[in-house]
């Protein structure tokens, strides 16, 4: 008994114990090791880009409505027509899926981050030598959330300068409303797309009969035929009463003093003057000959009386076809307006909530977080390099696992253990 009390059994301290009081006694060199990694860790937190963060919100028509359900059917029938990857939402689109599914569908899409990439130069700012690269950096940077109970849409987009991410968040706004004005195939749509090509061929219908008509007035001198025919009718009946007058002043000029007297030959020669001016009013009832004037006389203001009726009928067709163009024409017009607002109700309306400002405050990086993560992790480093170097140093020449350390060093190229070099 006395034995053992003068020989106490000494038990060896525990691991933590040991482990502390070797970081204790290298203290001064994880201070040291702290120091410096602070410093690098603040320098590599200050050489990080700033990222700017613009949001913007937006709330998507009733999904209900008839611009909508045209929407989707129009995706779903124009799948492989130039749009990209939206045909294939056509199938979810025409589910359960609310609209606002279906514009962060949109706003994922390849042709709304391939406007912006060719919009704002992309490829160049991001340096990516393929499209395809941009576009995933873009999407890494842009997230599109909708809120399940209210719809509303959130389009966040950073970016290293903040006058681009508001300008890109806006961008985002006018592709989608452009993919949605575009692939909206309501009746209304339709119907306007119709009416407009009628007006431009009623149009030109218009423009060919006004021409034909001014052509065939031109020629003919034929501008208003029911008031021409009047006037030529007051015309000829005055011509005809001077002509009776003068032909019975003559018969008594003659009866007086012969057909040599100087008063007789005036007389006379008023009478073959009002004659010719009659004969030249009547004209004559040739048939017209296409193409060619009905007055020999480029000067004469009238057409012949007698060709009047033969006039009326080609010119009464002219106008009747210009009038008909015309009515067609102020008929469409009205019938386009109606349309063009109706299609304005039927297409969906992107619906801005909160428009993209430009950030005021950068977004990342923390630097003070990254700061202390880095010199956190190096002093982790730095603890646990200095157990592993004394374990190593307590292993015997003979250790099993001292012996493959050695192997696989020397089985390694020198090469790699250099470095590369």
């Amino acid at each position: 008994m006395d034995h053992l009390e003068s020989n106490p059994v000494v038990v060896p301290p525990a691991n933590w114990v040991v482990n502390a009081t070797l970081l204790w006694k290298n203290r001064r060199h994880l201070a040291k090791t702290a120091l410096i990694a602070f410093l690098i860790s603040l320098g590599i937190a200050f050489v990080i880009p700033k990222q700017y963060t613009a949001y913007t919100s937006i709330m998507p028509p009733d999904s209900n409505g008839g611009g909508a359900t045209a929407l989707l059917a129009a995706l779903g029938g124009r799948g492989g027509a130039g749009l990209g990857g939206l045909g294939s939402l056509a199938g979810s689109l025409l589910g359960t899926h609310s609209t606002s599914s279906l514009f962060v569908d949109l706003l994922h899409s390849g042709t709304v981050s391939g406007h912006l990439i060719d919009r704002f130069d992309l490829m160049r700012v991001y340096r990516k030598r393929y499209k395809v690269d941009a576009a995933k950096y873009l999407a890494r940077h842009t997230t599109v959330v909708d809120d399940k109970k209210t719809g509303v849409v959130t389009i966040t987009v950073e970016d290293e300068d903040p006058q681009r991410a508001r300008d890109m968040a806006q961008a985002y706004l006018d592709e989608l409303n452009q993919i949605v004005a575009r692939t909206a195939t309501s009746s209304a749509r339709q119907e306007r797309i119709f009416l407009e090509r009628r007006l431009v061929a009623v149009q030109e219908d218009l423009e060919r009969a006004q021409l034909d008509l001014s052509d065939f007035s031109s020629t003919h001198s034929a501008v208003d035929i029911k008031e021409q025919t009047r006037a030529m009718v007051d015309a000829g009946a005055k011509l005809q009463g001077q002509l009776v007058a003068t032909q019975a002043e003559l018969g008594s000029l003659k009866q007086i003093y012969g057909d040599g007297n100087v008063r007789v030959r005036a007389a006379q020669s008023s009478v073959d003057l009002l004659q010719r001016e009659i004969q030249k009013l009547s004209g004559t009832d040739a048939q017209l000959v296409s193409g060619a004037a009905t007055t020999s006389n480029p000067n004469e203001l009238y057409p012949p009386l007698r060709q009047l009726p033969r006039l009326a009928v080609p010119y009464a067709d002219l106008y009747r076809r210009v009038k008909v163009q015309e009515a067609v024409f102020e008929l469409l017009t009205q019938e386009y307006e109606l349309a063009r607002i109706q299609e304005a109700k039927d297409t969906p309306a992107v619906q801005v909530i909160d428009a993209p400002g430009v950030p005021e405050k950068k977004s990342f990086p923390p630097r003070l977080i990254v700061t202390l993560a880095l010199t956190l992790l190096s002093e982790i480093v730095a603890a646990v390099l200095l157990l592993m170097k004394r374990s190593w140093n307590r292993m015997g020449e003979d250790d099993a696992r001292k012996i493959l350390l050695r192997d696989v060093r020397r089985s390694l190229p020198r090469r790699l253990l250099k470095g590369g070099a």
